[in-house]
């Protein structure tokens, strides 16, 4: 059976490195995994989209509305964004901060107050922690995705020790430890 993963966030938060590290991981546990290119406009602090399908033999990896198992959303009004995309007992997976997209930040629209509640009022299934603290704890704030993907880790019913394997192949030597530290942080909280 295959299952599919949304990573979602903000230009700039480290989706790419956190689908690497997922597509290394699932291909080292020999399930044939499809990632999508990433979508949006990265460069700009524009919504960024990536597609995670993994499974016995999987086809494409685009994912359609209702399909995702998980959405790990780095920002929380990306998750309202895709919550869409999660099938009905899925999970959302999501960072409390708050990115201001670029209409706030002209002043053109507001930033919605009450994001998750109304999701979780939705009936969607909703983890949410502050991923930033976590980062900052671990020595960066750019490690956001790192945490992220330590709290997601236990849906995947790989052990611990592998997501570290992954870690030391998947991110560059000098910032190995401080990944490490945010992967633990991220699957304690």
């Amino acid at each position: 059976m295959t299952k599919s993963v949304m990573i979602v966030g903000v230009g700039g938060q480290g989706s790419l490195l956190a689908s690497k590290l997922l597509g290394n991981l699932l291909m080292s546990e020999g399930f044939d995994v499809k990632v999508s290119e990433v979508h949006g406009m990265s460069q700009r602090g524009g919504s960024v989209v990536t597609y995670v399908r993994f499974g016995e033999q999987v086809f494409s990896p685009i994912i359609s509305q209702g399909e995702a198992d998980i959405i790990i959303s780095f920002e929380k009004l990306e998750a309202a964004r895709y919550a869409s995309f999660l099938k009905k007992d899925g999970k959302i997976i999501v960072n409390t901060q708050q990115i201001d997209p670029m209409p706030v930040i002209i002043g053109a629209a507001q930033y919605p107050e009450n994001v998750l509640s109304e999701l979780t009022d939705k009936g969607v299934s909703v983890e949410a922690l502050d991923a930033l603290s976590l980062a900052q704890q671990a020595g960066s704030s750019k490690a956001v995705n790192i945490v992220l993907m330590g709290k997601a880790a236990k849906y995947f019913g790989i052990p611990y020790e592998k997501w570290i394997t992954a870690i030391e192949s998947t991110v560059a030597p000098k910032f190995i430890e401080m990944n490490k530290k945010a992967f633990d942080l991220g699957y304690n909280s």
